[in-house]
Order: structure tokens, then C-alpha cells, then sequence
């Protein structure tokens, strides 16, 4: 039986295929099926909208089993798996986008700071809360995404004081994505 798990989430192909390789090696282990592929959905400008993983799954069990594993895991709100006769709403994480200024800022604040070590921060100060991570460099503005589990409110408080101190995050946009 096939279906499609369309993810809520804003992943790289390389970040998708991460959460594919996990997902084909739990299906795997479990005699449950396999993951067969998947795809990027992009908007105009290049920004990823959502992606999907193909699987083939061998029972109605295997949709069970996978069902609690996506949930074990922690994939974005919003996600839904459906096939042939079948949708399912799933997903607990949120998503937090922060969008960086990339042209009306200071040329010093480009020449002085780094967009890695935003990410670094925020990484660290979300470290528990995170699931997975992925970005996006538009013509004029990138994008860092973070899915957590737990609540974007409560993640975007955490990295406020960097937010409103690092010369970067000047004119940035925090926004939800799941």
C-alpha cells in the first residue's frame, strides 16, 4: 500500500532526506515497508513550501506502528500521512523561522557578523527543544528554521535578549511556520 507523508516543514532536500533515512530504517527494522522517494515543494522565489516522503507500507499495522513513531519523533504540526483510503493529521513540533535583513542593514554589520553564529546561538540556547533544523538563502533575506518540540512562544522568549542584542538580527523576522 502507498502513501505520502507531506511534512509541515520547510527542509533542504538533504535535511528531508535525513528524516527519510530515519524513517527507512525504522520501516525497515520492523519488516514494516519502505521509504520510495520523495519531493520539495518550492514557491516562487525559491523558498521551500513543504516536502514528501513516499513509503510503501506492508499492513494496516505498519501504519499504526509508523503513525506512533512520527509522533515519537517529533515531526511538525500540520503534517498529514494519507493514501489510496486514508489521511491522517499528524505532528507535534513547532517551527520557528527567523529571517535575517540581507540589504538594509550597515555594510559594517555584513563585514562584522555572521548568519553561523546566529544559528549557533539559537541552536544552543533551543538545543533540547530541537528536532530538526534547515535554511534558505533568498535574494534578500535568509532564513534559518528550527522545529521544536515544545512551544515557538516559549522558544522565541528564550532567544529574545540575542535577537535584540546581535547587530544581524536588526530589522529580523520571527516567525511561526508550524
Amino acid at each position: 500500500m502507498f502513501y505520502t507523508l507531506q511534512l509541515n516543514a520547510k527542509l533542504q532536500p538533504f535535511d528531508r532526506h535525513d528524516l527519510e533515512d530515519l524513517i527507512d530504517e525504522f520501516l525497515s527494522e520492523g519488516n514494516l515497508g519502505a521509504t520510495s522517494g520523495g519531493g520539495t515543494m518550492m514557491d516562487k522565489s525559491g523558498e521551500v513550501e513543504y516536502c514528501d516522503i513516499e513509503l510503501e507500507l506492508n499492513s494496516p499495522e505498519a501504519v499504526k506502528e509508523l503513525l506512533h513513531k512520527l509522533e515519537e519523533i517529533g515531526i511538525p504540526k500540520g503534517s498529514k500521512l494519507y493514501g489510496e483510503d486514508f489521511s491522517q493529521e499528524v505532528g507535534t513540533a513547532e517551527g520557528l523561522a527567523i529571517y535575517i535583513n540581507g540589504t538594509d542593514l550597515p555594510e559594517e554589520v555584513y563585514q562584522n557578523c555572521d548568519i553561523n553564529e546566529v544559528y549557533k546561538n539559537i541552536e544552543e540556547t533551543l538545543n533540547d527543544a530541537i528536532v530538526v533544523t534547515s535554511y534558505f538563502e533568498g535574494s534578500t533575506e535568509t532564513a534559518l528554521y528550527f522545529y521544536i518540540n515544545g512551544s515557538f512562544a516559549e522558544a522565541k522568549e528564550k532567544i529574545k535578549n540575542f535577537v535584540e542584542s546581535y547587530p544581524l538580527c536588526e530589522k529580523c523576522r520571527i516567525v511561526q511556520i508550524a
